[in-house]
């Protein structure tokens, strides 16, 4: 069972792209982007489409459990 941050690292992975790099595509903080994926913070709807897009996932997909 992926969780959200699962699924966002696994996607960002796939496209080979760095925590960095996804971060400035959405706009928030690398930081940020390590808090999503180890489940310490969940991304708000705004950044899900967001996350959405630059991930090329379907939002229903980051929110599958």
């Amino acid at each position: 069972m992926n969780t959200i941050g699962q699924t966002i690292k696994n996607a960002r992975e796939m496209l080979n792209m760095s925590q960095e790099e996804l971060a400035q595509k959405i706009r928030v903080g690398s930081h940020t982007i390590e808090k999503y994926e180890s489940g310490e913070q969940i991304p708000s709807t705004q950044t899900l489409l967001k996350l959405s897009t630059v991930l090329d996932l379907p939002a229903a997909e980051l929110l599958k459990q």
